[in-house]
């Protein structure tokens, strides 16, 4: 078998298809006001996600709903939606990313996990798919190498080259490490721009298609540096340098500051949450702090559609998600808030010129609705609910709660109560979240709204570890996985009893991922305190997870990172605790998962069988880690309320305590 064959996308144009026909179903009829939801309410996909304004504010791209399916969709904004161009996701293929190249043209970052000399490989490359034709092109598909959808820089002229690093190789030898190129989105064809160079994994460029800088790293010694080309100068220089498994930081612009040497960056603040600081890039003199949130970390950026501004920024703040600092952009966000002043009005996309803007209005208890904003005439066009089903409909209350973990640190999570049931002694769910490098926010959650409208109180806690609270929370997990940070989970539980909110005898841990690890290590280490658990595409042995990175050049880094969690992974692997273990569990694993390997629930499961545990297994066929399909998100959530209306009914009828 050729190298290529081994390292394209299998049958990723193949199953691609170009202008189909799609007629939106008819709304769902509305339940009565006090009947709950029907679960298919719940398992419907966003209409759509990763939704992208054109440059001229007139077309819109992203992952539609279709069928119960997502597609890639470009769709003429207040046209027929008939005309519009969809493209059929493969199978085990995840799109990461999508971005409007011109008017006329969207790229597609895809990644999928592929059989590669006998191990598992994450893949990645480009697709570009044409609005007018809707042919797609593979992009840098001819290289040999496993990552090759790198985006640097697109063209906001017209013109149709883009910049982008990708390797030529597999194996130790200079093509291992990426060159950068352009390529023209429209043919394929490209052109060496920048040669590639040993030990430096990472390009970037400016807002000009410069390339400026580059990342050198050895996974050896987990040290990085960073070498930087000023505006007038053809070579490379070293400025900066750092041993990133010693969390020692190296500052790499976004932004490059025209006219001069300094950049913007996103570095630790005094606090330990993250700041966007102006630096001098040659002598890493810091010059000022550009803007830092108060008790809030930075989620994401706002750039000019040309990347030559910083509009904004997003934070983990509940009461002030985005700062503006354009005050254009701050007027419309007033404009907007004056509208809708008891929910959450997000900007998420705009035109170039900033006259066109995507807008989402939501609530925690609603999953929102999408609006086309015309700042010119003040006009705001409802495109969508974002869940038909749904539509404008408040479900069940949910508020950050605050409570203290048993060594005295402050632990914050998210609290939703059923809306048809007094908050007193209710079945209760703890649900932690995944990563463990992540957090639960105050957003529309389908998981947690569906349990409480089956009547469950819901607590997400965000326990040591999880980001969005500054790195010495984040450092407090180390060490302490399946230690302080599951006692973190146990102790939102004994919370909630105290606060009468939960009855201590009908309490289930449900989570997905790192959460479904969680769940399962949660009835083992604690096996008195829940009656039953969830395990949706855990993590049960985490010496096979820590172990794979699917060959990443950073891997000995990752490696490493996890190695700080716990000193001994055996230890805290669910696999190896069953005969702890005394609550009833339900496995639940997507077969095209390329996150977490089908395999880890099918151990789980036999493993759980031959002790004579109570344990049922859901093996969805066509699932993949997010459950991207509604067919499999009706299959979870049916299953999952199956299961707890047999081991933990939320009308209590066989608690003994009742």
């Amino acid at each position: 078998m050729t190298m290529w064959r081994l390292l394209v996308l299998t049958g990723l144009l193949a199953s691609m298809m170009s202008t189909v026909a799609a007629e939106p179903g008819p709304p769902a009829p509305a339940p009565a006001a006090t009947a709950p939801l029907p679960t298919q309410a719940f398992a419907g996909l966003p209409f759509v996600e990763g939704a992208q304004l054109s440059p001229d504010g007139k077309h819109l791209a992203g992952l539609f709903a279709v069928g119960g399916e997502q597609r890639i969709v470009m769709h003429e904004i207040g046209s027929d939606f008939r005309t519009a161009v969809m493209v059929k996701l493969p199978e085990e293929t995840e799109v990461r990313w999508l971005r409007w190249v011109g008017n006329d043209n969207v790229i597609a970052g895809v990644t999928a996990m592929q059989m590669v000399t006998g191990d598992r490989w994450y893949i990645s490359r480009l697709v570009a798919i044409s609005r007018t034709t809707g042919r797609a092109t593979k992009l840098l598909w001819e290289l040999n190498g496993q990552n090759a959808a790198d985006l640097l820089w697109i063209p906001t002229d017209g013109s149709t080259e883009i910049l982008v690093a990708g390797q030529d190789s597999i194996y130790s030898s200079l093509e291992f490490w990426p060159a950068v190129y352009r390529v023209d989105v429209t043919t394929g064809r490209k052109r060496l721009e920048t040669k590639a160079r040993e030990g430096v994994s990472d390009w970037g460029a400016d807002h000009l298609g410069h390339v400026r800088y580059g990342i050198h790293y050895r996974d050896e010694t987990t040290k990085a540096a960073l070498l930087y080309r000023p505006v007038a100068g053809d070579g490379f220089q070293w400025v900066d340098r750092a041993r990133l498994r010693d969390e020692e930081e190296l500052v790499v612009p976004f932004l490059f500051v025209p006219g001069g040497d300094n950049g913007f960056a996103v570095t630790d603040g005094e606090d330990g949450r993250s700041v966007v600081t102006e630096v001098d890039l040659v002598t890493g003199r810091h010059v000022r702090t550009v803007y830092a949130a108060k008790g809030a970390s930075i989620e994401r950026l706002a750039l000019s559609v040309d990347g030559s501004k910083l509009l904004g920024v997003y934070t983990n703040d509940p009461a002030r998600p985005v700062h503006w600092l354009d005050p254009v952009m701050a007027a419309h966000q007033q404009e907007l808030d004056g509208r809708a002043p008891m929910a959450v009005v997000r900007i998420e996309s705009y035109s170039q010129d900033l006259a066109k803007m995507l807008v989402r209005v939501s609530t925690p208890e609603n999953p929102g609705l999408l609006f086309y904003y015309d700042t010119a005439s003040g006009h705001l066009a409802k495109l969508a609910e974002m869940n038909e089903a749904i539509g404008s409909k408040r479900l069940s209350r949910a508020k950050m709660v605050q409570y203290k973990a048993r060594d005295g640190l402050a632990i914050e999570g998210v609290l939703t109560l059923p809306r048809h049931r007094t908050a007193k002694a209710l079945p209760f769910i703890v649900m932690p979240h995944g990563g463990p490098w992540a957090h639960d926010a105050l957003d529309y959650d389908y998981w947690a709204q569906f349990l409480a409208e089956r009547g469950y109180g819901v607590l997400q806690p965000n326990f040591r570890g999880s980001t969005g609270y500054g790195a010495a929370f984040e450092r407090a997990g180390q060490g302490q996985l399946g230690f302080a940070m599951q006692d973190d989970v146990s102790d939102g539980v004994e919370w909630a009893v105290k606060e009468g909110i939960a009855d201590p005898k009908r309490v289930c841990i449900v989570g997905g991922s790192y959460g479904g690890y969680a769940a399962m290590w949660g009835i083992a280490k604690d096996p008195d305190l829940y009656r039953c658990a969830i395990s949706i595409a855990g993590v049960a042995n985490l010496r096979r997870e820590v172990n794979d990175f699917a060959r990443s050049t950073r891997g000995r880094l990752y490696r490493g990172q996890w190695e700080k969690m716990t000193p001994d992974f055996a230890a805290v692997s669910p696999i190896n605790a069953i005969v702890r273990i005394k609550a009833p569990l339900l496995l639940i694993h997507g077969r095209k998962d390329v996150t977490v390997d089908h395999v880890q629930s099918v151990k789980m499961h036999a493993a759980m069988t031959k002790a004579g545990k109570a344990v049922e297994f859901v093996s969805v066929p066509l699932a993949d880690h997010y459950f991207s399909r509604e067919a499999d998100r009706m299959t979870l959530l049916t299953a999952m309320e199956n299961f707890l209306q047999k081991y933990n009914p939320p009308d209590g009828k066989d608690n003994p305590s009742d």
